[in-house]
């Protein structure tokens, strides 16, 4: 199987733009990861394509140099015409993610991530809260800003409903200096959400999916500080989350059950209460975990995905306690 690999950041998705360093860093860890992975599986050959910035990095891929912004759309329809399938990494906002995945659905070839439709409808984080919420599924509240916001003591969170991660989103300490801000917001921006600060561990879940069935591989902790009133990801320990960790696995299976229509790596970001897991948002994509998962599981993670191809292959178990990896951000949150 010929499969080209397209981190879009990296990948030639901003050659009309200065990289932005953090993402660079952050999208190029997880490329090495995965095509490390998918070289391991016999009869996998890679393409990938490479904003030429950056330089060709010592993978076992085929590399395609790109120079100018137009150089993607000109090899794009090269790219799919040479390859069995497509496994795509970039960000949900701006529609991003969607409309890769659509171009390769329509293609024709195989799309080694969750459809279109998961993603557009995984984009919102309010639209999946509410449906999880619908489904059973402990959540932490959220709002648009125009709803009817309840009163609170704490701390609020303002953050761009199709935003990824913790990009774009600013902490304020009352109700009355959140509502400041959503006064002072441009009428052009983009749609915002918000959710009342749950204190508790930030943490992750990394799972595989398919049709309402799911394989979760690891459960992680992250370490998000606050700087500037914003939350910055810093890193994350995979298999950090030890001990006891049913609640987790029974959450991600919860998750998959209520979003059936995802397929392939997922994660989860939640907040452990110490009473309890709540669900901040779904990706359903490679998340940061994926670069030190197979460490951690010593399984081909790559390899698993590629198994959700045969249908009648049951889905695999991955005993619960993996070794803590720790995957570094710190310099790429610097740049």
């Amino acid at each position: 199987m010929r499969i080209f690999v397209f981190e879009y950041i990296t990948g030639g998705g901003m050659l009309d733009r200065e990289l932005p360093g953090s993402l660079a860093e952050e999208g190029d860890m997880m490329l090495h990861a995965l095509a490390s992975d998918l070289a391991e599986v016999g009869g996998v050959e890679l393409l990938v394509t490479r904003d030429a910035r950056l330089g060709r990095p010592e993978l076992p891929a085929e590399f395609l140099l790109l120079t100018e912004f137009d150089d993607l759309s000109r090899v794009w329809e090269d790219c799919l015409d040479a390859v069995d399938g497509v496994w795509p990494i970039a960000p949900e906002s701006d529609g991003t993610l969607e409309a890769v995945c659509a171009a390769v659905e329509a293609s024709g070839k195989l799309l080694l991530s969750s459809p279109a439709t998961a993603v557009a409808r995984t984009a919102s984080k309010r639209a999946t809260i509410q449906r999880l919420a619908e489904a059973g599924v402990a959540v932490v509240p959220t709002y648009r800003i125009d709803d009817e916001i309840p009163e609170c003591s704490g701390q609020w969170v303002l953050k761009p409903d199709l935003g990824a991660g913790c990009l774009g989103s600013r902490i304020f300490a009352t109700r009355k200096a959140l509502f400041d801000e959503i006064d002072s917001l441009p009428e052009d921006q983009p749609g915002y959400i918000v959710q009342p600060f749950i204190p508790g561990t930030a943490a992750s879940i990394s799972m595989i999916a398919r049709g309402g069935e799911v394989a979760v591989l690891s459960t992680n902790l992250q370490r998000i500080v606050v700087m500037n009133n914003s939350f910055v990801l810093l890193g994350c320990e995979v298999n950090g989350v030890q001990g006891d960790t049913r609640a987790y696995r029974e959450l991600g299976q919860a998750v998959g059950k209520a979003l059936s229509d995802l397929w392939g790596f997922v994660g989860i970001d939640l907040i452990d209460t110490g009473n309890g897991l709540k669900v901040l948002e779904v990706n359903p994509r490679l998340t940061t975990s994926y670069v030190g998962l197979k460490a951690s599981i010593g399984i081909n993670p790559a390899a698993l995905v590629l198994d959700l191809l045969q249908s009648d292959r049951p889905m695999p178990h991955v005993s619960g306690m993996g070794t803590r990896v720790d995957v570094n951000l710190e310099y790429a949150s610097a740049v």
